[in-house]
């Protein structure tokens, strides 16, 4: 029998279940991408028509269509599309006559910064309020928590962001502006008053989803066989809660940050909308309203690549973070369980004959 290589035998086991996650990934951006490109072209109203003009004379508008392409077929407009993706270049603006790549990012740092801020509000809050709500379970703290939560939850975020308005925009109170229109000659950090409201609207939306599983988590693990014997040893419980059960409380919790970032990702284009914050969401409303189907096009491209970014890093960071699955020789079980990874790692193993 010949040995193996020597560099082979250094490559990570988790390595392969990885390469086909990525593709996975990749394969599901292309299919959403052909979706949406079919269906932007499916719309009522013609993008030339929309340039020129309801009154503009036939002739015109069927000669802007030839020099636009959009009198070829479908799927020839879409492969075209596509091989001036796979070269980086997104196509050109049909109202600003600007290139998409340029538009795109010219307010993807916008709703960066105002994804980020409800990151930093909530993860915190989540983690502090789910191991507290864990430690008195049961209790009236944990049942009026539980409630204020799931009232949070059942609430529309629109009318999250009605609210605080009116509770903090009114001029009786006028405490924060209603409207976030930024100034673009001044640093986004010199401007942070107009970020308060759309990312105090997002954070409420987002936390119950998220302090509900930080303390299910929580309390499975404060039930668990370890803590158990932890106690049995004397061991201090603050020391049981900070050392043993939190640590294995956080892997369920990074798909939960997750699953939170794909929902604030599409919650952040309605609270661009309401508060008129100049990011990706209300560049892709005015894309829609004008018909300007490669804007369209590349903004939903970018989305979509980065909610597979962020299903890739989440479920790398558990597969590291969990010592089962990071030596398991056939990693390749994880994308296969349909319950996903916590399930597969939660498994109870098989019981000896």
């Amino acid at each position: 029998m010949s040995e193996p290589c020597p560099r082979s035998s250094r490559l990570p086991a988790w390595l392969p279940w990885f390469v086909g996650r990525l593709g996975y990934g990749l394969l599901t951006a292309w299919v959403i991408s052909l979706v949406v490109f079919i269906a932007t072209q499916a719309l009522p109203s013609d993008p030339a028509r929309v340039i020129l003009g309801p009154e503009a004379p036939l002739q015109s508008v069927l000669t802007l269509r030839e020099q636009l392409g959009l009198n070829r077929p479908i799927l020839v407009q879409y492969f075209s599309w596509l091989g001036q993706v796979l070269r980086g270049d997104l196509g050109i603006s049909l109202d600003s006559n600007q290139p998409v790549a340029s538009i795109i990012f010219s307010r993807f740092g916008n709703t960066l910064a105002l994804l980020a801020g409800v990151l930093v509000l909530v993860v915190p809050l989540a983690l502090g309020i789910g191991v507290s709500l864990a430690l008195c379970r049961d209790s009236r703290l944990d049942c009026l928590g539980l409630s204020a939560l799931i009232f949070l939850k059942a609430t529309p975020g629109f009318l999250l962001a009605i609210g605080l308005v009116l509770l903090f925009s009114m001029p009786q109170v006028d405490l924060l502006p209603a409207v976030s229109i930024l100034d673009p000659d001044k640093a986004l950090w010199q401007q942070l008053e107009y970020l308060l409201l759309p990312v105090f609207a997002l954070s409420l939306s987002s936390l119950p989803y998220l302090a509900r599983m930080v303390r299910a988590s929580m309390i499975e693990a404060l039930e668990s066989d370890y803590v158990s014997a932890a106690r049995l040893r004397g061991i201090a419980e603050w020391r049981i809660v900070w050392r043993h059960t939190l640590p294995n409380a956080l892997v369920p919790a990074i798909q939960g940050v997750a699953l939170t970032l794909r929902t604030l990702i599409g919650g952040a284009l309605l609270a661009e909308v309401i508060f008129s914050y100049p990011g990706i969401g209300t560049q892709l409303n005015s894309a829609i309203q004008m018909r300007d189907l490669p804007l369209v096009q590349g903004v939903v491209l970018v989305i979509t690549l980065g909610v597979v970014l962020i299903n890739l890093v989440a479920d790398l960071l558990t597969v590291l973070l969990t010592p089962k699955l990071r030596t398991a020789r056939r990693a390749t079980l994880i994308q296969r369980n349909r319950r996903g990874i916590q399930s597969w790692w939660r498994r109870p193993a098989a019981k000896a004959p």
